[in-house]
């Protein structure tokens, strides 16, 4: 059989190792393709010529580049484009296939989250404008200029971005596609269970016109992931807390760890809650409920149990269906063994008193449940009677919130970091108290679901200012 085969990417050129894994349809078992291994020594003599790529992207302007990001959006979407170095093609609707049989993921959000890259890519410039507060490009191409009506000159902090992926969701690739513009080469460690997306983009760059020394693509193992983050100026990280903690305080590093995005409402509007509950609902369990912007705490000054009761029986019906059905709410886990991690890492929590599983009743089984070969988490709505209880201020990778009752006066100190808020509220007061949290990332203001991203106001970090540095200019 004549499966595909992914290659490591070394300045672009296929690269096939001895040493390959087999990634498996998460149901099924079978193999959907091998994807070859390298060690941190290929990545240490590889990343020792990286100035090269950046020399590459730098024979481009930014309007250039910004035109094959575009072109790389509408290629990535629609287009037919080189699967590996056995001679296979993926189409949108193979891609589509493969990436829901490795991750889980059904259809219908691959296809959403396809659709949030692709708008990424086609509004670069609209992305880069709001990075720079309203840079002109040229001062990144000539490296100085003015910027109302000041001198300007920025200089990059790195030869190459290193990127170490997660298998969660698709989407979160969207965040090193500015790079590309703004002339930075990208070292992506790809997940083992979802290399599809950064390599399909990599060839949607290249099909677009971008150099293809520009890219790295190493599936590889703990070490050689390390030597990408020790070698690349600047590096994005995802993981666990445990995980990103470690390279929190270093400014060489974006750390994307676990979100803990919360809903408040005050008290002003805690007694139109019933209003919000589709759009509380859908915070929490929108993509499956594994993005860091998932809502995972819902703080109201009352009603909680009330709350926490109409979000069950929302929510806690909800089961898992085959990947095609458009209906689908649930992703199945590739890794079993982490759904059983969280699916007992929620019942332990839930022996401390004061925490109540109000989903339980509506549920038909178990959390936990097989269904055509996967396994899945179904949702899990607990009431908490403190934010101080180890189920107030969890995140797990499916659609879990804690529902908490604290006194308004008390929630911004007590929610601790969060890095999307949706607050709904039109109290002044509140507000301002909110405006000067310096624990929001990102601060939504009124009824807006904490899944709604701006790519031009990034939720998490700015790309621009990771890449480049300003410093003063004189010039006679």
């Amino acid at each position: 059989m004549n499966l595909p085969h992914l290659p490591a990417l070394r300045r672009g050129k296929p690269y096939e190792s001895l040493d390959k894994v087999d990634v498996l349809n998460h149901r099924t078992g079978e193999v959907m393709a091998t994807v070859s291994q390298v060690n941190a020594g290929i990545l240490r003599k590889d990343l020792a010529r990286i100035g090269e790529a950046r020399e590459a992207l730098k024979k481009f302007t930014v309007a250039e580049l910004i035109e094959i990001s575009s072109k790389a959006g509408d290629l990535f979407l629609n287009g037919t484009l080189p699967f590996g170095n056995k001679g296979h093609e993926q189409t949108p609707d193979a891609y589509v296939e493969t990436l829901s049989a490795t991750s889980g993921l059904p259809h219908v959000m691959v296809r959403r989250n396809m659709a949030k890259i692709h708008f990424a890519l086609t509004h670069v410039e609209t992305i880069i404008n709001g990075l720079t507060r309203g840079l002109p490009l040229e001062v990144i191409d000539r490296g100085y200029g003015e910027q109302s009506g000041a001198a300007v000159s920025y200089y990059a902090t790195t030869n190459a971005l290193g990127l170490i992926m997660p298998s969660n969701s698709p989407a979160v690739n969207s965040l090193w596609l500015p790079a590309i513009a703004l002339k930075t080469p990208v070292i992506i460690k790809p997940g083992r269970e979802e290399p599809w997306t950064p390599y399909r983009l990599i060839q949607a760059f290249i099909a677009a016109g971008a150099p293809p020394e520009a890219f790295g693509f190493y599936p590889t193992d703990h070490e050689g992931s390390g030597e990408v983050m020790k070698s690349c100026g600047r590096a994005l990280i995802f993981g666990d807390a445990n995980t990103v903690e470690q390279y929190r305080n270093s400014p060489k590093f974006s750390v994307h760890g676990p979100g803990f995005s919360k809903i408040l409402i005050g008290d002003d509007e805690i007694e139109n809650w019933r209003a919000h509950i589709d759009l509380i609902a859908a915070s929490i369990a929108d993509n499956g409920g594994r993005s860091c912007v998932n809502a995972s705490a819902v703080v109201v000054p009352k009603y909680a149990a009330e709350i926490a009761e109409a979000l069950a029986a929302k929510l806690g019906p909800i089961e898992p269906l085959p990947p095609t059905d458009e209906n689908a709410k649930l992703s199945g886990f590739a890794n079993v063994k982490m759904a059983a991690f969280i699916d007992a890492a929620i019942e332990e929590g839930l022996t401390v008193p004061g925490a109540a599983d109000i989903t339980a009743k509506y549920r038909s089984g178990p959390r936990k449940v097989e269904f055509d070969g996967g396994v899945y988490l179904r949702p899990t709505i607990v009431l908490c009677d403190s934010f101080a209880h180890t189920m107030a201020n969890r995140e797990y990778l499916c659609p879990y919130a804690s529902v908490v009752q604290v006194p308004q006066n008390e929630m911004l100190g007590k929610i601790g970091p969060s890095l999307v808020v949706t607050a709904i509220t039109k109290d002044p007061g509140f507000t301002e108290k909110l405006l000067e949290s310096p624990l929001i990332e990102r601060l939504n203001l009124g009824p807006i679901s904490t899944m709604k991203i701006s790519w031009d106001q990034p939720h998490e970090g700015n790309m621009f200012e990771f890449l480049y540095k300003r410093r003063s200019i004189e010039r006679a």
